[in-house]
C-alpha cells in the first residue's frame, strides 16, 4: 500500500462538477480493475500517480519486442505452429470451415467433394441381384445360409462356397494360435495334386494311392528349378532335413510339410489318401478369423451341410482351455464372387 505523501499533502483540485469524493471513488474503481494496491487512504494524487504508472507499464509492455530463440519451444517456427494451432482450434469450435489457403480456396471453388455411392452400388448387376435375396440384418440358420448360398452365386462357373468365422482367441499367443486338419465327407469339389517326398521303397504304395508326383532326387532337382506343380506336399520324418534348403520356396505358398496338417507322415500311401479324399487344413489368420472352402455350388445344400458340420465338429475340438471370452464370435458364408450371409452360431 502506497503510504501518504508528506512532502506534498495538498490534493489535485477535482475535474469540474465533480466533488473530491466522486473523484476518488472513481479513481479508486480505475485502480481496481489495474489491479493496483491501493485503499482510499491515499490521496487523490497518489492514485492518479498510479494509474499512470500502470499504464505507461502496459504500453511499453506491448511495445516491446518478444524475445525468441533459434530452435525449441521458443523459436519463431514454434510459436507460429502453438499460433495456428490455437486459431484451429477456435475455427473447429465455431465451425468455420472456410478456406485458410489460396490452394484451398482453389480447390473448394472446384464445387462439393462428390457423393460416395454406397459399396453394393459399386458391384456387378449380377452381384446387386443376388445380394436383394439377402436381409442384410437377418441372422439365418446354417441349413438356410446354405440353401440361399446356392441360389445367390453371381458367378458364370462352380463358385466354391466358403466358411468364415471370426474367432475370440488371440493368434499372438501359442496356446490360441488355431490350427488344425478336417476330412470333409464329400471333399471339396477341387482336384488335388499331391506330391511325395520318401525313399524309394514308398514310391510304389504312394502311386497307388493317387499320389501325382513321387520321387526323392528327382523331387528335389523340381525344386531346384522351382518347379512347383502340386497343391500338397507329403514327406516321411526321414526326409524333411533336406526341404529345409527349400523352406523360402515352399514356406510363403503353405507348401511347406507340417505334423500338425497331417503332411509328414511315415505312413505316406495312408497320407496321400487322405489329402485326395477331402482332408484340409486351417488355421486363425492374424485378425483371428477362419477361412475355409467346405465345397462348391453344384455340391447342394445337403452336402455342403455335411461338410460345414465335420468342420464345426473339428473347431469345437479345437477351443483353447485357457480362453475365457466367447470362442466364436460370429459366422458368414458366402460363394466365391456372392455376397456374404450371416449365419448363427453353431459352435457352442
Amino acid at each position: 500500500m502506497l503510504e501518504g505523501n508528506q512532502d506534498n499533502p495538498e490534493p489535485l483540485l477535482p475535474q469540474k462538477g465533480l466533488t473530491p469524493m466522486a473523484k476518488k471513488a472513481e479513481l479508486l474503481e480505475e485502480a481496481k480493475e489495474l489491479n493496483l494496491d491501493v485503499t482510499d487512504k491515499n490521496t487523490i494524487s497518489q492514485i492518479e500517480i498510479a494509474i499512470a504508472s500502470a499504464k505507461s507499464d502496459a504500453e511499453d509492455a506491448a511495445e516491446t519486442p518478444v524475445k525468441t530463440a533459434k530452435a525449441g519451444k521458443r523459436s519463431t517456427k514454434a510459436i507460429a505452429e502453438v499460433e495456428e494451432k490455437i486459431a484451429k482450434e477456435e475455427r473447429k469450435e465455431a465451425g468455420d470451415t472456410t478456406a485458410q489457403s489460396e490452394e484451398g480456396e482453389a480447390r473448394a471453388a472446384k464445387g462439393p467433394r462428390p457423393v460416395t455411392r454406397p459399396l453394393v452400388e459399386r458391384r456387378g448387376k449380377g452381384y446387386q441381384t443376388a445380394a436383394k435375396l439377402i436381409e442384410k440384418d437377418t441372422v439365418y440358420a446354417l441349413a438356410d445360409a446354405l440353401e440361399l448360398a446356392t441360389k445367390t452365386s453371381p458367378s458364370k462357373f462352380d463358385a466354391s462356397v466358403e466358411v468364415h468365422v471370426r474367432l475370440g482367441v488371440d493368434p499372438r499367443q501359442a496356446d490360441q494360435n488355431i490350427r488344425a486338419t478336417v476330412s470333409l465327407p464329400n471333399g471339396t469339389g477341387k482336384t488335388i495334386r499331391v506330391a511325395v517326398f520318401a525313399p524309394e521303397a514308398d514310391h510304389a504304395g504312394a502311386k497307388k494311392a493317387g499320389a501325382d508326383i513321387v520321387g526323392d532326387e528327382t523331387f528335389l532337382a523340381q525344386l531346384d528349378k522351382e518347379e512347383i506343380n502340386f497343391d500338397i506336399l507329403v514327406a516321411t520324418p526321414a526326409y524333411m532335413p533336406r526341404l529345409g534348403k527349400y523352406a523360402r520356396l515352399l514356406g510363403p505358398r503353405g507348401l511347406m510339410p507340417n505334423p500338425k496338417s497331417g503332411s509328414v507322415a511315415a505312413d505316406v500311401a495312408t497320407a496321400t489318401k487322405e489329402a485326395k479324399a477331402g482332408k484340409v487344413e486351417y488355421r486363425v489368420d492374424k485378425q483371428a478369423i477362419v477361412h475355409l472352402s467346405i465345397g462348391k455350388v453344384s455340391f447342394g445344400a445337403t452336402k455342403l451341410a455335411q461338410n460345414a458340420k465335420a468342420f464345426f465338429d473339428s473347431l469345437q475340438s479345437q477351443k483353447p482351455t485357457s480362453l475365457k471370452s466367447a470362442y466364436v464370435k460370429s459366422t458368414s458364408i458366402s460363394t466365391s464372387q456372392g455376397p456374404g450371409i450371416k449365419v448363427a452360431n453353431v459352435v457352442n
